[in-house]
């Protein structure tokens, strides 16, 4: 997991330079490869049942993390961010997620490990967000003035329109001034610690191995920043993504609660759900752009 962080923001990663369409495909089927690889691995270790928690939880936060980079394609669409300095703002943001989702899950295992109950709080809380994400339009563009997160930014520092070649401050008559780059990293750390709060609980519904966790959440995480480079284009084409997500959210919720009833649903069949969820979901979304 190590190596392959260091490969993907470090080695990968060309700070101040853009990712052509063709290597943002081939660096993304790498590391889904990648992530397939460690379920036969975990098949091979711990047996079916762990392998098909694994790719449970991988498809689950995979398809949370396209979402999030459809926000972040939103947010630099605004911003007007040039493809240069889109690479080094996102090793900044995947990085935070990282590090942000360690965290959460974390504490998540020793809340669990500790209070049992609150599975059934995270389970209600997934039903509700699933239900918010499917009958709420999110707005097709962002606005600046609307998010509540900017407009605090914007009222304790001065924040000016220019990039600054990059940079993130730039003195304007004597004055420090913070560039938009720096609001976009601000955004892109705000829109991590969302995502992981809806994450976090969908991957406990699905197993509490900390292994499988870890390693799903992470897997997921990489090659966000190429995933980005291919789809940023596509942020139109896939309109019922989020309903197929919101959908699996509500299923995996529900699947925490009823266990409280001595009800459990097999791993396999979340696993079917997840995927015909995901994949339906992309498929009506290509009909209808193909009509």
């Amino acid at each position: 997991m190590v190596l392959a962080l260091i490969l993907d923001l470090g080695l990968l990663s060309k700070k101040s330079k853009a990712v052509s369409i063709r290597q943002a495909f081939f660096q993304t089927v790498f590391w889904v490869a990648l992530a397939l690889a460690f379920f036969v691995f975990v098949y091979f270790e711990d047996g079916h049942i762990k392998a098909l928690e694994y790719i449970s939880a991988y498809l689950m936060e995979w398809s949370l993390s396209i979402d999030n980079i459809f926000v972040f394609i939103l947010i630099f669409s605004y911003f007007q961010v040039k493809d240069r300095n889109a690479n080094r703002i996102l090793l900044y943001g995947i990085l935070l997620a990282i590090i942000l989702r360690i965290i959460f899950i974390t504490v998540g295992v020793a809340l669990v490990k500790e209070f049992n109950w609150i599975l059934y709080i995270f389970g209600a809380f997934l039903v509700y967000t699933g239900a918010q994400m499917f009958f709420v339009n999110e707005a097709k563009e962002f606005e600046a003035e609307k998010n509540t997160v900017y407009r605090w930014l914007s009222k304790i520092v001065r924040i000016t329109g220019e990039d600054n070649n990059g940079r993130f401050r730039k003195k304007i008559n004597g004055k420090n001034y913070f560039t938009h780059l720096f609001a976009v990293l601000v955004l892109l750390a705000t829109t991590d610690v969302i995502f992981a709060f809806d994450s976090i609980p969908a991957v406990f519904a699905i197993t509490q191995t900390k292994l499988i966790i870890y390693t799903s959440n992470i897997f997921a995480v990489l090659g966000l920043r190429s995933m980005f480079f291919l789809l940023k284009g596509a942020v139109d084409k896939f309109v019922y993504l989020r309903q197929g997500i919101a959908t699996v959210l509500v299923f995996i919720g529900t699947k925490m609660l009823i266990e409280y009833f001595d009800v459990h649903i097999p791993i396999w069949v979340s696993l079917i759900v997840i995927i015909t969820c995901i994949s339906t979901s992309m498929m009506i979304s290509f009909f209808k752009n193909k009509k």
